[in-house]
């Protein structure tokens, strides 16, 4: 008896993800989630350097910015609870120094050029349509920081609005990078804070809106996280205790169908030498002196070389 419904995938021929690829991933916490698997295995990947992105304005304006080469200044910074912020960032770019925050923000967006040039898949995963507009520019942030919700005009993007700004990121990148993959996603994490009605009225916005972007561009990919979450794992058993996020068994379950998907076969194979290194290099022996856990370390040890003689980015 077949106890759950099952999201049907055809593995991409072309473009798939091996060892050589470079990755950037965009946008909301999912990316996290997903970005952590990337690091754990050894990918050569970036995650979110200006922090967690949950709309695709605030994506769209990190982009622009860091392909245009935009230098900060204190016009774009402000101090609120001892710390000051960034309206184009999340606020785990918050510092205590005016320079420093500066400092940073430079420094993501070099990293953001480099890796937007360089990169050959490009992962951007959008969370929700809802964005707050700050009155006095008109700029819809990136994250609020707790400043007052009256300097905040919120509102809904349109699908046509999410299909012109999804459109612009990937004509700036395609500038830079005529040959990157994109793949989109839709962040499987509900934002009811918007209202259970409103999530789902946002969350249709996005995927309507990446379909018909993906139709009209070559290399433009959509990866269904959401749906997976939403159906084939059609359970809270499968969210943490505030049941919104989804759980580490989730988050494995949805990793394992983008692997199978999006992964050559030899990435495959590395993946799981890479995976046996990462336990034997957690095992905490009885007897570190021990003749046995002595070849147990040298074995890893070989195992370690032989995979940097061939990949020399890979570190331990």
């Amino acid at each position: 008896m077949n106890l759950q419904t099952h999201i049907p995938f055809s593995k991409e021929t072309n473009n798939l993800i091996d060892y050589n690829s470079k990755i950037i991933l965009l946008g909301s916490c999912f990316s996290e989630n997903i970005g952590k698997k990337f690091r754990y295995l050894k990918f050569q990947s970036v995650q979110n350097p200006f922090g967690i992105l949950f709309h695709p304005k605030a994506i769209e304006t990190i982009i622009k910015n860091a392909i245009n080469k935009k230098k900060y200044t204190k016009k774009d910074v402000f101090f609120l609870n001892e710390r000051w912020q960034s309206f184009e960032a999340h606020s785990q770019l918050s510092y205590s120094s005016k320079e420093e925050i500066i400092q940073q923000l430079d420094k993501a967006s070099i990293s953001t050029n480099k890796s937007l040039k360089s990169s050959t898949h490009i992962i951007i995963t959008l969370g929700t349509s809802w964005v707050y507009r700050l009155k006095e520019s008109g700029l819809a942030v990136a994250n609020c920081h707790k400043v007052p919700q009256d300097k905040f005009q919120k509102e809904l993007l349109s699908i046509t609005e999410i299909i012109e700004s999804i459109t612009v990121m990937i004509s700036l990148i395609k500038e830079i990078n005529p040959t990157t993959n994109f793949i989109f996603t839709v962040s499987p994490v509900r934002h009811i804070k918007d209202g259970f009605i409103e999530n789902q009225q946002s969350k249709a916005h996005l995927i309507t809106a990446l379909h018909q972007v993906i139709k009209s561009h070559e290399n433009s990919f959509y990866f269904p996280c959401y749906e997976i979450m939403m159906d084939e794992l059609r359970d809270y058993r499968f969210y943490k205790e505030d049941m919104i996020h989804p759980n580490n068994s989730a988050i494995n379950y949805i990793w394992e169908k983008f692997s199978e998907n999006w992964f050559s076969n030899e990435a495959l194979q590395i993946m799981q030498q890479i995976k046996k290194i990462q336990r034997n290099l957690e095992h905490k022996p009885f007897n570190s002196e021990s003749l046995s856990y002595k070849e147990f370390i040298k074995s890893t040890e070989q195992k370690i070389k032989q995979l940097q003689e061939k990949f020399t980015h890979i570190f331990f």
